[in-house]
């Protein structure tokens, strides 16, 4: 493998985005084969040189892609101080050290990619990549046509924030809920649910139907899949070529936009 800046090395290996990697090797926190790098623009073999950020080495590995349907009750990440069942329980038989890519809230199930690929993890969760995430979702209540296009139209979250237009297509109306298909490109906390209480209509129940194209369709709560060639190649096209870049939104998803430690 030839040489590589440094900062692309630990955006790779998901430590951190190359702003916050440019900034840790400012900081004296990398080395490679035991000297600090303080200096932008360093290279490194990452096959054969050590490289270390706070004394823990990176490991070269081969990158592998995931898509999970994490299950209710379960947190996205890979260690919960509390105890409880976190994604890392669900991967067994995944050998590489993988993270997933944002997270989904403790009750709300659906698509999660996990992944050790750091430059298009942070590429999907870049606020000017527009990610599409598809959601099946069930108020509380009626939602009748003013609230349904205060969805689509863009409503105010309790922040002041003004939500992007967003897809809404009705799929059930029982009188005592409504389920609806919203499709968002953004990703506040707790988007949705902020979202349904902005029209006065609580989120009961909360399903990640896609992330990015990737659709749960097939999967299990609790099962995973590796991602197909064909899937690999359309996203990196798609989030990782030069010129994609869309019109700004928010950050993460409906949990949070932060890619969890690599360690």
């Amino acid at each position: 493998m030839s040489m590589q800046r440094l900062q692309k090395i630990l955006a790779q290996a998901g430590v951190a985005s190359r702003r916050a990697a440019e900034q840790l090797i400012t900081e004296g926190r990398v080395r490679v084969n035991g000297r600090i790098v303080r200096e932008l623009g360093s290279r490194a073999n990452p096959v054969r040189d050590r490289v270390e950020v706070d004394g823990k080495r990176l490991v070269s590995e081969r990158p592998v892609y995931f898509l999970m349907h994490k299950p209710r009750g379960v947190v996205t990440t890979l260690d919960d101080p509390e105890g409880r069942k976190s994604v890392k329980d669900l991967l067994r038989g995944v050998n590489a050290r993988v993270f997933p890519v944002g997270r989904l809230d403790f009750h709300t199930s659906g698509a999660l990619l996990l992944t050790n690929d750091g430059a298009l993890a942070h590429a999907l969760l870049h606020p000017t990549r527009a990610v599409p995430k598809v959601y099946n979702a069930k108020l509380q209540g009626d939602v009748d046509a003013q609230r349904l296009e205060m969805l689509r139209a863009g409503v105010v979250l309790d922040d002041g924030h003004k939500t992007g237009p967003a897809e809404v297509k009705v799929l059930r109306s029982e009188g005592k809920s409504t389920s609806l298909e919203i499709t968002i490109t953004e990703g506040k906390n707790r988007q949705i649910h902020r979202m349904g209480e902005a029209i006065g209509r609580s989120v009961l129940r909360l399903t990640r139907l896609a992330f990015a194209g990737l659709a749960i369709e097939g999967l299990r709560a609790g099962q995973l899949r590796p991602l197909t060639p064909l899937e690999l190649s359309e996203l990196k096209q798609k989030y990782l070529q030069p010129g994609k870049r869309r019109a700004r939104r928010g950050w993460g998803e409906d949990g949070g936009g932060e890619i969890a430690p690599w360690f």
